[in-house]
């Protein structure tokens, strides 16, 4: 064996705590801010709402700018000269380094307001509504532990797709419970019967028949709607009607009630409820964006303006610890621990601050980017638009982009969006124009909601009539936006 040394120059990107502060503060939705300055409220008492009456409310107005000065760092090795020499002038300072205020709310959007409360949900989450009825059981010790070790293991559009094999294998090396595979079947069926109906499926099949077999004295048509799917599933999906009619002998009226039984089921029973402590679910706007006379105008939520400053109780310790006299280590060791939490909220100010600024700065620049379709309302007006082309406006990097572009949104006189909704690369038309795929989808799903449901357009003939609109698009391209659309293929929409 022989040893060799070589060379290698590689570029790492090393984030600075602030950088990675920064990046965690953006991902968080308006929805959730307020819940994440009130943990910081709680952890650092230098830290503190200017109005110490409403710390449960943000403030209509906030600081524009914060003067962070750089402050010399010193390393504590317990000696007299560290402690006696540190310089605390600039944390008792008469004069405040908050300068202006700005309003970012708009007067036009009173909701941006809404007294100042930000919408929670009080029910429980989807896990916590199982957990609840498995009360309602008779079960021992150990088949409660194997409940809920199943609950644990439905996802959240309530199925259970994981093999009893593995439950098993998780009861017996996590909680030391040996269970058959007959035990973990049989409580199974025990919490098929919990509420939403369709629960704890292993596949859609199940779901499905889970649902229907509850609603069996309803009358033929629910029958009829269970044999086919027992009999029937990958036909009815494939919607090969004639040959279901012909193995069941259907009438048409037969078959249209049974269509009509099935489709009135829910797919994902747990859909709903998963969304619960989703942020998502609250859709709180980060931004509002008023058409005054052909003038865009755009305001933050002004949920996304606390109005933060450094506590003046703790200033005030400062004070009195400088004019002292000869300080003991007890007192020392209080100025570095005060210094130190007015120094972590002098940080945590700035970066509230950067975040309105990046998150400002992007959406103006998306909104003058897609000006057309904030004027309009108008989808096939939206320019296309990549992340690139904020990033090189903004100045700031791609990434940074995406993070505030998936997780906020903008309210409209047309609706709310969004950000990523304005994103799409671009296609050529006939003339050599470049337009956005967000247009050509939306064309897309214009002809296939105007189609004949008896005839539904192949995606060979959506491919002719987009090409003969002017847009060179070739068959899979046309597949795969209808895809991207959540379409089915032709065969799968066509209707009796």
């Amino acid at each position: 064996m022989s040893l060799s040394q070589s060379l290698q120059q590689k570029l790492l990107q090393k984030l600075s705590p602030q950088q990675i502060q920064l990046m965690k503060l953006l991902q968080i939705p308006t929805a959730n801010l307020e819940e994440r300055i009130k943990e910081e409220l709680e952890e650092n008492p230098a830290l503190e709402m200017s109005d110490e009456n409403h710390e449960d409310s943000f403030s209509e107005e906030m600081q524009d700018e914060f003067t962070s000065k750089e402050e010399d760092e010193y390393e504590k090795d317990g000696s007299e000269d560290d402690y006696g020499n540190l310089d605390i002038s600039e944390y008792v300072s008469d004069s405040d380094d908050e300068v202006g205020d700005y309003k970012l709310r708009d007067d036009n959007y009173p909701e941006a307001d809404d007294n100042k409360t930000i919408p929670f949900r009080i029910e429980d989450s989807f896990h916590e509504h199982l957990l609840n009825q498995l009360g309602m059981l008779s079960l021992d010790e150990k088949s409660f532990k194997i409940a809920e070790q199943i609950v644990g293991s439905i996802d959240d559009d309530g199925y259970l797709r994981r093999e009893i094999s593995s439950i098993s294998d998780d009861l017996a090396f996590r909680q030391n419970i040996m269970a058959a595979d007959e035990e973990i079947e049989s409580i199974i069926k025990q919490i098929q019967q919990f509420d939403p109906p369709g629960i704890c499926a292993r596949d859609l099949q199940e779901c499905l028949l889970l649902q229907l077999k509850r609603q069996v004295v309803e009358g033929k048509d629910v029958a009829l709607a269970i044999l086919v799917l027992e009999k029937y599933f990958e036909e009815f999906t494939k919607k090969h009607y004639e040959k279901i009619q012909r193995g069941l002998n259907l009438t048409d009226d037969d078959l249209k009630d049974v269509i009509t039984a099935i489709i009135r089921l829910n797919p994902k029973p747990g859909g709903n409820m998963g969304e619960i402590n989703k942020a998502e679910s609250y859709i709180v706007p980060d931004f509002f964006i008023l058409n005054n006379n052909g003038k865009l105008e755009l305001t933050l939520n002004s949920r996304n303006a606390p109005d933060l400053r450094i506590s003046e109780g703790y200033r005030d310790m400062l004070k009195d610890y400088d004019r002292g006299s000869k300080k003991d280590k007890r007192q020392k060791e209080a100025v570095l621990f005060i210094k130190q939490k007015i120094d972590s909220a002098k940080w945590f100010i700035d970066m509230i601050k950067q975040r309105q600024h990046t998150l400002l700065s992007t959406m103006d620049a998306i909104m003058n980017y897609q000006r057309e379709f904030f004027l309009t309302g108008d989808e096939t007006s939206l320019r296309p638009m990549i992340l690139k082309d904020i990033a090189e406006i903004t100045g700031l990097d791609i990434s940074t982009v995406s993070r505030v572009a998936n997780s906020k949104f903008v309210q409209t006189e047309f609706g709310t969006y969004r950000l990523k909704f304005f994103f799409s690369e671009s296609l050529s038309t006939e003339s050599g124009e470049e337009v956005s795929t967000r247009e050509v989808k939306k064309i897309l799903s214009d002809l296939i909601e105007g189609e004949d449901k008896l005839k539904p357009l192949s995606d060979e003939r959506l491919t002719e009539l987009l090409q003969e609109k002017g847009y060179n698009i070739a068959r899979r391209t046309v597949a795969k936006y209808r895809e991207q659309l959540n379409i089915p293929v032709a065969r799968l929409r066509k209707e009796l």
